[in-house]
């Protein structure tokens, strides 16, 4: 009962900790807001593409061979293009509307909880191996989940979500990781078989959602400044996602 202890207070430093951490920049005024939520645009699109293309694809190819990772991928893109046609016929009323950029919000938050889940799982897993390998881990996803976390805010405030609600949607999705973690302590066995095939969806869901979402969103700005801030925020949210994959591998 000690290293389920251990487990839940990791799970609440890397669920609520993490959201609550990154949700401190709710409290800047509607200008800064705004322009800080254009920025963390940018970085979430960068961790996104990272977390999927370096973190979650790899570690799926690990327990299954790559075809059969590809192919899960390519079915979470065309469910998460399917669930996005769902969203909108939902939002929208008549014949001619065009596509809406806050239907990426309800996508970010399903991948995330996905994602969410996963690092739920792997944490209690890391603690039933050793203390000192559940510490490493937690830390190693408290590294790459408040950036993440940031970027999540940042697309659910300039899809039109209040501040509250992107905190409460937010934490919500975070909560995923409690749930799956505690689950996982008793029942790791079972799921474990599983892990693989929810990497490759949550895989899907970031791929999805940083290349028909937010780059789309990022090429209606055409100043040479700004390309330049997108670029660099999207090196950098990737190179965040490779340093602390980096350093959970040493």
């Amino acid at each position: 009962m000690e290293i389920l202890f251990y487990i839940i207070i990791a799970l609440m430093l890397t669920s609520v900790g993490s959201v609550l951490l990154s949700g401190s920049l709710l409290l800047l005024n509607d200008k800064w807001l705004s322009r800080i939520s254009d920025y963390l645009l940018y970085l979430a699109g960068g961790t996104l593409l990272g977390s999927s293309l370096l973190g979650l694809i790899p570690e799926a190819a690990e327990a299954l061979d790559l075809h059969t990772v590809v192919l899960w991928v390519l079915a979470g893109i065309l469910l998460f293009f399917i669930l996005e046609k769902i969203i909108l016929w939902r939002i929208c009323h008549n014949a001619d509307c065009e596509r809406q950029n806050h239907a990426a919000a309800p996508m970010i938050i399903i991948g995330d909880a996905f994602h969410n889940a996963i690092d739920g799982v792997v944490i209690a897993a890391s603690f039933l191996t050793s203390f000192e390998l559940g510490v490493f881990v937690t830390f190693s996803v408290i590294l790459h989940e408040i950036p993440q976390e940031m970027g999540d805010f940042g697309i659910l405030l300039k899809s039109g979500y209040s501040r509250k609600k992107a905190l409460f949607y937010n934490l919500l999705s975070g909560s995923s990781s409690l749930v799956a973690g505690i689950s996982a302590y008793f029942i790791l066995d079972i799921i474990q078989g599983f892990i693989p095939y929810a990497l490759a969806l949550a895989s899907a869901s970031f791929l999805y959602v940083s290349l028909a979402d937010l780059i789309p969103e990022m090429h209606k700005e055409t100043k040479p400044k700004e390309s330049i801030i997108q670029v660099l925020l999207i090196l950098l949210g990737v190179a965040i996602i490779f340093m602390s994959l980096h350093q959970h591998e040493h």
